[in-house]
């Protein structure tokens, strides 16, 4: 996803990155280097060498530090990042499964119903059109079952919250 713009907002103390989702701010005590009263913020830009997939930022002391666009969607918790990095987790713990079986390739693209060149495009990291299904059936042809538990996100905030106050 591309950054349409970016700027610093000092009163809160946070990034503002215009994305096609809209204005997404990113906390200032998230990033590296991290701007103070007395190293302020130079200039922030969306970074042309980082595909525009990134944005730049600069401190009076001429330190300066990078914030790719998908570390402010993980801020955010944005639903279809969320979606992409389950399915990258599970696609490495079928590769590590995938190096330990006994089975060949042969048999699971058998018990698959598929073609070895599709066995392979499900066990790409870098393919993104494998789907989350596809990596599930893999893994439970390679002995594995596959639990998925969800959390509400208020609960999560409460229990951050008291562990803070302790």
């Amino acid at each position: 996803m591309k950054i349409r713009s970016v700027r610093a907002n000092n009163r809160s103390r946070s990034f503002e990155v215009e994305t096609r989702k809209g204005v997404l701010r990113f906390p200032y005590a998230k990033v590296s280097p991290r701007p103070t009263v007395k190293d302020r913020i130079a200039r922030v830009f969306v970074d042309p060498e980082l595909g525009r997939e990134a944005f730049t930022y600069e401190l009076a002391s001429g330190r300066e530090g990078s914030i790719h666009v998908d570390t402010v969607l993980q801020e955010h918790e944005d639903p279809e990042l969320m979606a992409d990095l389950l399915t990258h987790e599970l696609t490495l713990e079928a590769q590590r499964r995938m190096e330990t079986t006994d089975l060949s390739h042969r048999e699971i693209c058998r018990r698959l119903g598929t073609s070895p060149a599709q066995l392979y495009r499900v066990l790409d990291t870098g393919n993104s059109r494998r789907s989350l299904r596809q990596v599930i059936e893999l893994l439970g042809v390679l002995g594995c079952r596959v639990e998925l538990r969800t959390r509400d996100k208020a609960a999560r905030a409460r229990s951050a919250a008291m562990r803070r106050s302790r």
